[in-house]
C-alpha cells in the first residue's frame, strides 16, 4: 500500500512553533562560522549547496518538518557547520536522538567540538548501510538531506536515495534547495514529491521538499 505524504509525519506528537524564539542564539552564532563554510564552498563546490549557512528561517521550518515521533531519532546528511543540527537541539531533540554525517574532515571535527552527546560520523552518506552503526538501525524517524544532490547525475542521486532508505525504510527524507522547482525528478527516481515550504529569508531563498516512496 502507497503511503502517503500526509502520513510523514506523527501529528500526535508535539512539534516546535515556528516562531519560538532560539533559547541558544549564541551558540548558534558560534556554531555557523560563515567562513569555514565559504572556505569549503571554495575547495568543494559540489559538496556545498550554498557559499553560507542555512538561515534562522530555513532552520525552523526543518526543525517543524523533521520532529520525529516519539523515542525516534533524525538523521541529518551533510551537516556542514551544524546549523541545523543546533536548532534540532534548542528546540528540545535530545542530544542522544541526533545524528549527522558530514564527508569534510574539518567541519566533522567542528560538529564533535559543538554538537557535544551528538552522534557525528564523518563519511559518504552514500555508503549509510555501512556508515550507520547498528545500533541505530530501526530509530530513524526522519532524515533530513543537505547534500546538493540536483547537482550530481541521476545515478548518484538514485544511490543517496537508496542509502537513506536502507537506513530508514518508509520514512522518506526531506531535502532543501534553492531552486522553486523539485530538485530532483521525482517521478524517474519512483517518488513522490512536495514542496513543505518556501523560505524568502534564506541566501539565496530556499525550498524544502519531502520525497516519499510511490
Amino acid at each position: 500500500m502507497r503511503r502517503g505524504l500526509s502520513d510523514s509525519v506523527d501529528q500526535s506528537y508535539p512539534v516546535p512553533t515556528l516562531d519560538a524564539p532560539d533559547p541558544d542564539a549564541a551558540a548558534q552564532r558560534a556554531t555557523a562560522r560563515p567562513l569555514m563554510f565559504l572556505n569549503q564552498w571554495l575547495a568543494n563546490p559540489l559538496r556545498m549547496g550554498s557559499v553560507v549557512p542555512s538561515s534562522p528561517a530555513l532552520c525552523r521550518r526543518v526543525v517543524s518538518a523533521a520532529w520525529p515521533a516519539p523515542g525516534k531519532a533524525v538523521l541529518e546528511l551533510g551537516a556542514g557547520t551544524g546549523v541545523i543540527s543546533r536548532a534540532l537541539l534548542a528546540a528540545g531533540l535530545p542530544r542522544s536522538r541526533l545524528v549527522v554525517v558530514e564527508i569534510e574532515p574539518s567541519m566533522a571535527a567542528h560538529l564533535r567540538a559543538c554538537l557535544r552527546g551528538v552522534e557525528v560520523l564523518a563519511g559518504d552518506a552514500r555508503d549509510l548501510p555501512r556508515l550507520l552503526p547498528e545500533r541505530w538501525h530501526g530509530r530513524i524517524g526522519s532524515v533530513v538531506c543537505g547534500i546538493p544532490l540536483v547537482l550530481l547525475p541521476k545515478a548518484e542521486q538514485r544511490r543517496f536515495i537508496d542509502a537513506m532508505a536502507a537506513v530508514a525504510p518508509g520514512r522518506g527524507f526531506l531535502h532543501y534547495s534553492y531552486r522553486v522547482t523539485s530538485p530532483l525528478p521525482a517521478r524517474a527516481h519512483g517518488l513522490q514529491a512536495r514542496r513543505e515550504a518556501w523560505v524568502a529569508l534564506n541566501f539565496p531563498p530556499a525550498s524544502l521538499w519531502r520525497y516519499l516512496a510511490r
